[in-house]
């Protein structure tokens, strides 16, 4: 039984092929497509609002060169956004689950951050290293400690992730399953566990937008320390 638990954050294949890769690019599919003319329709323009309001609202306190990121962090934000949601639908497979996946957004966009601190302004980046004022005696602890969490960053960032949609779905299906199973034996029970099942739900739904928006949130603090 707890193994079927877990079969729904395994990769899905077809005669042998990872579907992961559809997975992902499914959701843009699913965008709309603004058009050339002056006034579109009513989707296309609360997408094009609610974009602009969150790139204003995630930029605000960066300086202009850190506005060049403006398009990556918001297409991240909306993919993030786009898959975390689709995983909610039944028979649906969530690759945000995977650490892997996490880990390959988190990395690579954290690296560039660090890279460009010290590209841009070394003395500055290095400085987060050793906070002023720090007695003599604590200026070799303090760097190693500084170091060290400066590289969990990344892994902070890709668990946080997967951590918290992993444990939505395996409620979601544990709960689920209970409906199931009271539902010939106590049907009044069964009906509490079902109405809890989807306040569970509505919930996920916001952890679904909320940890979407805490990784690329944490992402422009990053980017806000180096530029």
């Amino acid at each position: 039984m707890m193994t079927s638990f877990f079969d729904q954050f395994m990769s899905p294949s077809y005669l042998g092929i990872p579907l992961i890769a559809i997975a992902i690019a499914l959701p843009w599919v699913l965008y709309p497509t603004p058009s050339s003319r002056w006034i579109n329709n009513r989707l296309i323009t609360i997408q094009g609002w609610l974009i602009n309001r969150f790139t204003n609202q995630l930029m605000l306190p960066l300086n202009v060169g850190g506005h060049k990121w403006a398009l990556l962090l918001a297409s991240l934000m909306i993919f993030l956004i786009t898959i975390n949601m689709l995983g909610l639908l039944p028979y649906t497979f969530t690759p945000t689950t995977q650490l892997s996946l996490n880990m390959g957004f988190a990395v690579p966009l954290w690296l560039a951050t660090v890279i460009i601190g010290m590209r841009n302004q070394p003395t500055v980046a290095l400085g987060h290293l050793l906070p002023e004022g720090t007695p003599i005696l604590l200026i070799p602890v303090l760097i190693i400690i500084e170091t060290i969490s400066l590289f969990i960053r990344p892994l902070a960032l890709g668990v946080r992730l997967t951590a918290n949609l992993t444990a939505g779905h395996l409620l979601i299906q544990l709960i689920a399953t209970a409906v199931f199973v009271l539902l010939p034996m106590m049907p009044t029970v069964a009906i509490l566990t079902a109405t809890v099942l989807f306040l569970l739900t509505l919930l996920e739904v916001a952890v679904a937008m909320i940890q979407a928006y805490v990784f690329v949130l944490l992402l422009s603090l990053y980017l806000q320390e180096n530029v």
